[in-house]
């Protein structure tokens, strides 16, 4: 029997998205924006993870910090837009992080101009932002795994909210046709 191929690695896929990225021009004023979309459980922040460890100088936000509760997601592109608007117009920005534990508002992260801004997590891109986005990657994962996954990440805490978050998360990809404007696909699992 062959022995089965190994995929690339969150490291070998961090490589190729830092060389892409930075070929391009700028487009978020003069700074550049990699976007790491996809549903839960994919894989998203292991690869965003690698990528801050290979381009130290980036900057990474989680829109899981920008989501206000379990019901937010629909309104996420309207608050990412305008933690970036500032950004392309090469001013400093701010972005407040969600608490999940107090369900409200909690403290507020400066984000300078220039640089690499890394976007990740469900929702992370959208037509609102597409001109300002330097590079898309889709990370994808079977049903099960991604629930497994989540639910070895979150606990039980993610379990009662996992078939409502699916659907909303459906309907924003569905909506945004995200997968189809990614620079690249990656398929995780």
């Amino acid at each position: 029997m062959p022995a089965e191929e190994e995929g690339p690695t969150a490291e070998d896929l961090a490589a190729l998205l830092v060389d892409l990225t930075l070929a391009r021009a700028p487009g978020l004023g003069a700074g550049r924006l990699l976007c790491i979309d996809g549903p839960a459980g994919s894989g998203k922040t292991t690869l965003a993870g690698a990528v801050a460890r290979l381009a130290t100088d980036a900057t990474v936000i989680h829109t899981d910090e920008l989501l206000e509760g379990w019901s937010g997601l629909p309104r996420l592109a309207g608050t990412v837009a305008s933690v970036l608007r500032p950004l392309a117009e090469g001013r400093a920005s701010r972005w407040t992080r969600w608490d999940w534990h107090a369900s409200r508002w909690a403290e507020s992260h400066p984000v300078r101009p220039g640089g690499l801004l890394v976007l990740e997590g469900v929702g992370s891109w959208s037509p609102a932002i597409a001109r300002w986005v330097t590079a898309l990657v889709w990370v994808e994962a079977p049903h099960d795994v991604r629930m497994r996954r989540g639910i070895e990440r979150d606990g039980n805490t993610f379990a009662p909210y996992w078939e409502q978050w699916a659907r909303d998360e459906a309907l924003v990809f569905d909506r945004d046709g995200t997968r189809d404007h990614a620079d690249l696909v990656v398929v995780t699992g």
